[in-house]
């Protein structure tokens, strides 16, 4: 029996050091599965040749006087640098005011030929406001290129240039196909290294971070710097499935979250501007808010999904298509809409003059209009805004209250004091409780109450008794149609508790 002990502890060792060997081969291995798949290497070699490096040249104009003195930095007396900002600044000053002459700036992005007669894309903010843009190819000749169009909406460009030979070019792959997780490649000129190619994973799909009206970026951890900007998302068939467009970053690097447009958006835009010169998008004549989950109760929608009609263009294509205020849109041209933005990006790809099915809930029940879509005018128009005021004297107002909210109908002084159309019709608020929902939810005096539940009020009465009945039926919520002054429309959900 003793001498089996040390037996027993020896293969004991044996099995530890067994386990600790295949740990460590798992450990050894490991940096070879992170490498990614073999075909990296493959796909950067078939298509790096139509990656191309972007170089812009802007000018920028003298400041003079006091402006352009101000400009140059100051450095306390004695600095060992004051020699070397006294030659530089000098050299750069426009005469006898002291300003600073006209100079010249440079910057590099990256773009991806699409088409071998010399026809590249890139992102607008890569060349925009440029004096002069070169295409840099691969083997490092230098080409002086024009913009066949620009797209400030999705922030892509295209341009055009001579070839001084054949040239490579690639194809779109459908980005509705990535998967989460799926490798992609990316390869552009970071900091002004050109020709670099970094992969990674396609980490999130459809990512909207508020930086246009019509983003679904693609998010990857693809190591992406300044200067990536423009260049081509591939993936393993060497296909373009994005344009490498955004990246957040405290420190200016990557940090493993970078934001690429998808090439279904990308190929779209690049036929229109090539066919155009501009971006030719849809019509529908609607405003459009967010269906909240009070919204979806208070009009039976289960489960909570579309965007809710808050208004109708008088010469747009909805108005004789039927569609109207408080409709919900759930589908457009076959094409399930969970919010709102999801109908503006599909609205906005859809050709002009398209006749399309457009399913809406009404009243609890669905319906289907035909629309044929108009034109965008996509110029950059500011909202009007209504200026609100208190009542401040005047004469004695017969109010009630409901909601939290001080109801009056609409009279003549009423309407001249809040600014309000005549074409408003509705129930005008005077007031508002400050710890109300109504007041949460930014309702103010001035404000016009048109419908309740999707029925017209002309009195602070009709509205007790239809926020009254609603509470017999058991409603949470009641869901009201608010006009501003100037008869913009907008939904908003009040809780009845």
């Amino acid at each position: 029996m003793t001498g089996a002990i040390p037996a027993l502890r020896l293969r004991r060792r044996s099995l530890l050091a067994a386990l600790c060997f295949g740990a460590a081969s798992v450990l050894i291995s490991a940096p070879a599965l992170a490498r990614g798949p073999d075909g990296i290497a493959d796909v950067a070699e078939k298509v790096i040749d139509a990656v191309v490096n972007i170089s812009t040249t802007q000018t920028i104009e003298a400041k003079g006087g006091a402006e352009g003195r101000r400009a140059i930095p100051q450095l306390p007396p004695g600095s060992p640098f004051e020699e070397f900002f006294d030659d530089f600044f000098k050299n750069r000053r426009s005469g006898k005011d002291g300003g600073l002459q006209p100079h010249k700036t440079n910057s590099l992005g990256s773009g991806f030929i699409v088409d071998p007669s010399g026809i590249v894309v890139t992102n607008n903010h890569v060349i925009a406001d440029s004096d002069e843009i070169n295409v840099i190819l691969n083997d490092g000749t230098k080409i002086k290129a024009e913009i066949v169009g620009v797209d400030k909406k999705t922030d892509l460009a295209v341009l055009k240039f001579k070839p001084p030979h054949p040239l490579t070019a690639v194809k779109f792959g459908d980005s509705d196909k990535l998967r989460l997780g799926e490798w992609v490649i990316a390869i552009g000129n970071p900091f002004s290294l050109g020709g670099t190619v970094t992969a990674g994973i396609v980490s999130a799909r459809n990512r909207d971070i508020n930086n246009g009206p019509y983003e679904n970026y693609i998010q990857t951890d693809a190591a992406i710097n300044r200067g990536n900007s423009g260049g081509p998302l591939f993936n393993l068939d060497g296909e373009v499935v994005g344009v490498n467009t955004l990246i957040i970053s405290p420190s200016g690097g990557s940090i493993g979250i970078g934001f690429a447009v998808p090439s279904k958006t990308v190929a779209g835009v690049v036929d229109q501007l090539r066919q155009f010169g501009e971006l030719r998008r849809g019509w529908l004549g609607v405003r459009i808010q967010q269906v909240t989950d009070e919204i979806a109760d208070s009009l039976n929608i289960k489960p909570t999904r579309g965007a809710l009609v808050a208004g109708v263009e008088d010469k747009g294509p909805a108005k004789p298509a039927g569609i109207e205020p408080g409709d919900v849109i759930i589908s457009f041209d076959g094409k399930d809409i969970k919010e709102p933005k999801d109908l503006s990006r599909i609205v906005a790809d859809t050709a002009v003059g398209k006749t399309v099915n457009v399913v809406v809930i009404r009243k609890g029940k669905e319906e289907t209009r035909k629309v044929t879509l108009g034109r965008l005018d996509d110029s950059d128009k500011a909202m009007p805004v209504s200026v609100k005021t208190r009542p401040d004297g005047g004469d004695k107002l017969e109010t009630q209250k409901a909601l939290g909210l001080d109801l009056a109908a609409l009279s003549k002084d009423l309407r001249t004091r809040y600014k309000i159309k005549d074409s408003v019709k509705g129930v005008v608020v005077t007031d508002v409780e400050a710890d109300s929902d109504a007041a949460e939810k930014r309702l103010s005096a001035g404000d016009v109450i048109v419908e309740v539940a999707q029925e017209a009020v002309s009195s602070a009465s009709d509205i007790r008794k239809r926020v009254d009945q609603l509470k017999k039926d058991g409603k949470k919520a009641v869901l009201l149609m608010v006009s501003n002054g100037a008869g913009e429309l907008r939904f908003v959900a009040l809780s009845l508790k």
